[in-house]
């Protein structure tokens, strides 16, 4: 989990939207009341064209389309565009085709809703339908999914509304912004003389039962966007079962990885998010993956210990504590 730190000279906001935590930075505390508002409207027309658990959704429509071209808003064709990037650039690791593997295990609902939810599930092996079959036409602005086809864009549409959102704001206000959603953090405009100072925090149990904290890092960010995935903080219990919302889209069950979480820094929030999912599902291999994309990472196995790839800053005294570090080039 990453937790933007609060600088002295900044505003800051913060209350929930899309099932998660909504963090809100600004350089200049004059516009923190009217960059909410922004946000708020942002997000809410984030949430009406792309959840997965909203009947009224534009999402949810295209599960009734059987395969026939839709037309949707240039919203959420801008978000299936990202997601289906970053299918493309992850080879496959990171599937916005995962939507009925996520409604097998339980994930159908908010969050909260699943943890209380004690319904059995089947866990079948069903690899995904994958991304190639689903046919976006940005000229038209159209889209196609096949029959019983269903997607989910959870794991890039939250980093892209927050880089939408902090873009736009510090546009519009003319100052330096921070948008985090569940921890997914972009920046935007002049950031503060020492740049965002963001805590980057191994979770090590469910987010809403006052987790244990594991290691932590403290990093700077002047551009672009750090986000970080796990399999710990959004866990639940079904009979026998414990599951987590991190797909493998060759199975079609929660990623079986050594990882608990990752992190990573990139232009952007979205490009970030896709590779610290893509690593959670590549498992063994994540390391050296991520450090032919050349992003900054940092990796938590289930041990504690951390791992970080070329580009990632130098741990200091307190951050390494209790765990063991070593670079991958």
């Amino acid at each position: 989990m990453s937790t933007p730190l609060k600088p002295r000279t900044t505003a800051a906001t913060e209350w929930r939207a899309l099932g998660t935590t909504v963090r809100l930075v600004v350089t200049d505390p004059a516009v923190l009341e009217s960059c909410d508002l922004l946000l708020a409207r942002h997000l809410a027309e984030v949430d009406a064209a792309c959840s997965r658990f909203r009947d009224d959704s534009e999402l949810a429509a295209l599960d009734h389309s059987e395969g026939r071209p839709v037309r949707v808003s240039p919203l959420l064709a801008e978000a299936l565009a990202v997601a289906l990037h970053a299918a493309e650039t992850t080879e496959g690791a990171v599937d916005p085709t995962v939507g009925s593997a996520m409604d097998a295990i339980g994930y159908d609902r908010d969050f909260t809703l699943v943890q209380e939810d004690d319904r059995p599930v089947r866990l079948t092996v069903k690899r995904a339908p994958g991304w190639r079959t689903v046919h976006l036409d940005r000229e038209t602005g159209t889209v196609a999914v096949p029959a019983g086809v269903r997607l989910d864009l959870g794991a890039t549409a939250k980093a892209w509304a927050a880089d939408k959102a902090a873009a736009l704001l510090a546009e519009t206000a003319g100052c330096g912004v921070l948008v985090s959603l569940g921890g997914d953090t972009a920046v935007a405009g002049e950031p503060p003389a020492d740049g965002w100072q963001i805590r980057v925090q191994d979770i090590t149990g469910p987010v809403d039962e006052t987790p244990a904290r594991g290691p932590y890092a403290t990093v700077g960010l002047r551009s672009g966007g750090l986000a970080t995935s796990g399999t710990a903080a959004r866990t639940w219990h079904r009979a026998d079962h414990t599951l987590h919302h991190i797909i493998d889209p060759r199975t079609g069950l929660p990623a079986r990885t050594p990882w608990r979480t990752v992190t990573a820094a990139a232009p952007t929030c979205a490009e970030a998010n896709a590779a610290t999912t893509a690593a959670l599902v590549k498992g063994a291999g994540a390391v050296r993956w991520l450090s032919r994309t050349g992003l900054p990472a940092r990796l938590v196995n289930e041990n504690g210990q951390v791992i970080t790839t070329s580009g990632w800053p130098a741990a200091s005294p307190r951050s390494a504590t209790g765990s063991h570090r070593r670079s991958a080039a």
